[in-house]
């Protein structure tokens, strides 16, 4: 039985499904810019948009009920993703405002803050800027060099640019519309470096001027995103009140004395930027969005589109129908899926650590649960949008030369996504930053253990690395006369998680030596970075596969949970399959097994070809967003011709 699209909408919208519809609804009021327009014409069209936007109220939701919001955290970080579906400079420049902008000041900043500055922030009275990456150092933020130096006799903190590297750069609402700017610097006082904290600081007047000391300058155009006004910014002895601090982890009173309820620098910094995890989230869901369009764009087309005569009926069939053509976009199609599902997952934890409850007034962050959140959001956030710019490139191939026309969309959704890879945090930092925090519970669940255990793991350990060294591995157990069933739901979680757990193991033996006195720690451990990078990427293939598992279960519709458990299984063995020689290699799987892994994925991309067009309906992208020449009538193309590698292959 095939379930309807709306109830398969339902399921994929999920807690937040009025949000998604009332986006969609304001979404279908906003028409697209013109792609021609000057990048000053964008800027401007933009930023009526963002007016027009803060008009609904939509973006209030996130923040405080007693400033007039809801204090709908997860709501706004899905209202966000759901604009992916139209402009994305929209969607980028409403998420530096009220994502980063607005967020830093809501949840780095106290009540004075909040009194006089979170209304205007809400109602696009004040628009600013997300000062932290800098043209030396932006996935280091721990080593920024920008300084807030603590002048005790007039009450105020000298912000100052020391060197050329540490320009304020990329600075979204920096070049044209932003009024102020939350600045990350090191904070000085009575002669002592406390690390980065944050500053509110004034970059223009009233007038749109540049205030004293502030040099702004213009990123100018960029492959994408040119409604978004890039900007850099230099402190030349920009002088703020005390109050500009961002105080809500760490103080300096009026003598200069420097206060924190957390002691360890280390620590405070780690606290401090876990609260900054929703720009993060957001990005992961815009890309997210963007893989959709895609995928709608391109398989309606491939329904549409056809070409070359079946040779038993004399008729043109659909390019969608020819099994390339499935391989390309059906698994894609399956993963993005299954990204929706850990993309809820992660904005329902974050909802639940940073909403406001009254239960939790003046309760410490749980750090534990705030660091495992940071480590997911990291990783979903890596992989989602590698995903999107590969899912992005493969649609614009699978629909030919019309594909590569900017009236058909792909090539600005192309654009304006590249930059998502390395924005919000470079995504190899942030695996690697994944990596780190799973070695560290690693250690601690090995440091757990009874000696009985330590003993079994040691040995275990042992035999691993022979077995690494000689090649001789074991298959996994398996009942007796029990054949391998790709479809197995619990066999491949086994396959995806044995994997994952395998890298690690490995991954933290190879560093172990960095931890004897003298041991070149930096060679040892860029040595081994490789092998780092896929254990983080295996540990998120898991979480990904729970969450879309999870998923299926809170499905109502049995209709609506058989199709998804068909999408789930092309997903989770495309996974296996991509990775098949490091299964075949380690002796996961036979070789006769890791064919049988492929002849799966061919069976179930057939099976889901007369779902295709339902699953993408299911999105439920407002047709104004989509509505280009490539989805008009393919009549229309009768005299256009193609070679047959690219409508075939």
């Amino acid at each position: 039985m095939t379930p309807s699209v709306d109830a398969l909408r339902t399921t994929l919208d999920g807690r937040w499904a009025d949000v998604r519809s009332s986006v969609r609804e304001q979404m279908s009021r906003f028409r697209p810019a013109d792609p021609d327009l000057s990048t000053e014409e964008y800027r401007a069209k933009i930023l009526e948009l963002v007016r027009e936007l803060a008009e609904t109220g939509q973006p209030h939701t996130g923040f405080s009920p007693e400033y007039g919001g809801k204090g709908d955290v997860g709501g706004v970080v899905t209202a966000f993703q759901a604009l992916g579906y139209g402009d994305l400079s929209l969607l980028v420049k409403a998420g530096v405002q009220w994502g980063l902008f607005g967020g830093a000041v809501q949840v780095l900043g106290t009540e004075r803050h909040h009194e006089r500055y979170l209304r205007q922030i809400m109602d696009g009275e004040l628009l600013g800027c997300f000062a932290m990456t800098e043209t030396g150092h932006g996935s280091d933020v721990q080593h920024l060099r920008t300084t807030a130096t603590y002048d005790p006799v007039a009450e105020e903190f000298v912000i100052d640019t020391p060197e050329p590297g540490a320009r304020k750069d990329y600075i979204g609402n920096a070049a044209r519309d932003g009024r102020m700017a939350v600045v990350f610097a090191q904070l000085v006082t009575r002669g002592e470096t406390h690390g980065v904290h944050a500053f509110l600081v004034p970059i223009r007047d009233d007038a749109g001027a540049a205030t004293p000391g502030v040099e702004i300058g213009d990123c100018g155009h960029k492959a994408g995103l040119n409604g978004v006004d890039n900007g850099r910014l230099t402190f030349r002895s920009v002088r703020v009140p005390r109050e500009a601090l961002l105080n809500r982890f760490a103080d300096v009173s009026p003598d200069g004395t420097y206060s924190s309820s957390i002691e360890n620098e280390g620590r405070r910094f780690f606290t401090m930027l876990g609260t900054l995890v929703r720009g993060r989230i957001s990005v992961a869901g815009g890309a997210g969005s963007a893989s959709q369009k895609a995928l709608t764009l391109a398989i309606r087309y491939g329904e549409r589109r056809r070409q070359f005569a079946d040779p038993g009926t004399g008729q043109e069939t659909a390019i969608l129908d020819y099994r390339a053509h499935q391989r390309k976009l059906l698994p894609a199609l399956a993963t993005t899926y299954a990204l929706q599902f850990a993309q809820d997952d992660l904005v329902a934890e974050m909802h639940r650590l940073q909403a406001p409850q009254t239960d939790r007034q003046g309760a410490e962050p749980d750090e534990k649960a705030q660091r495992d959140l940071e480590s997911r959001a990291a990783g979903v956030k890596a992989i989602g949008t590698w995903h999107a710019t590969r899912t992005i490139q493969t649609c614009r191939e699978a629909c030919g030369g019309a594909g590569y026309l900017s009236e058909n969309l792909l090539p600005q959704l192309k654009a304006d996504t590249d930059v998502f890879t390395t924005f919000e945090g470079d995504n190899t930092v942030l695996l690697q930053l994944l990596a780190k925090n799973l070695l560290a519970d690693y250690g601690r669940s090995v440091q757990k253990l009874s000696p009985l255990g330590l003993a079994r793991f040691v040995g275990g350990q042992a035999l691993d690395a022979a077995a690494e060294k000689t090649g001789v591995n074991k298959l996994p157990h398996r009942l007796p006369g029990r054949g391998f069933h790709p479809r197995d739901r619990a066999e491949q979680r086994r396959l995806l998680a044995d994997r994952a757990e395998h890298l690690l193991a490995g991954v933290a033996r190879r560093l172990r030596p960095a931890l004897k006195k003298g041991a070149d720690q930096f060679t040892i451990f860029n040595a081994a970075q490789d092998h780092l990078l896929d254990a983080a990427r295996a540990h998120v293939d898991v979480l990904v596969f729970d969450a879309f598992v999870a998923g299926i279960e809170r499905a109502a519709d049995p209709a609506v949970k058989a199709l998804l458990e068909t999408v789930c299984d092309l997903h989770a063995l495309a996974t296996i399959e991509r990775d098949r020689a490091w299964y075949l290699e380690h002796g996961r799987l036979t070789a006769a097994e890791t064919r049988g892994v492929v002849a799966a994925v061919n069976e179930l991309c057939g099976s889901l070809r007369p779902h295709a067009r339902l699953l993408v309906d299911a999105f439920g992208i407002p047709e104004g967003w989509i509505a280009c020449p490539l989805l008009e009538d393919p009549a229309a193309e009768s005299g256009a011709t193609a070679s047959v590698p690219e409508m075939v292959g």
